[in-house]
């Protein structure tokens, strides 16, 4: 997550660098950094920006699982902890998932795989 995507994140969320980084645990001055470029975002800090997103813009909306949007196959479902949990709509959140054939371990290859994926892009759409 870059600081432009980070305080486009803020501006949707409505929130105050001071809120912001009460919901995060941080302090101001981390949240200003983040914005400004001086301090690399943390992958934890972007992972809960997205989340919080994702619960921001998702609330009225229906939303289908990722294991039906991508036609999964039954030999990656039963593999795949999205499934396991049935959390089909926060596959991009979770590490461990079996996306295209293969289990996604580290968070950086994940979201860089996830940020090309039908089932990720709403997630940065406003209303």
């Amino acid at each position: 997550m870059d600081s432009k995507e980070f305080s486009q994140i803020r501006y949707i969320l409505g929130k105050t660098q001071k809120q912001l980084a009460q919901l995060l645990c941080v302090s101001t001055k981390a949240i200003q950094s983040f914005e400004q470029g001086w301090r690399k975002i943390p992958a934890h800090i972007g992972r809960e920006m997205l989340l919080l997103l994702t619960l921001k813009t998702y609330e009225n909306r229906s939303i289908k699982s990722c294991w039906d949007i991508l036609n999964c196959p039954s030999e990656w479902r039963n593999n795949c902890i999205v499934w396991e949990l049935k959390a089909g709509h926060f596959c991009w959140f979770l590490n461990g998932t079996f996306c295209q054939g293969k289990v996604q371990r580290k968070w950086e290859d994940k979201i860089n795989l996830c940020r090309k994926c039908e089932v990720y892009r709403p997630v940065l759409k406003r209303k």
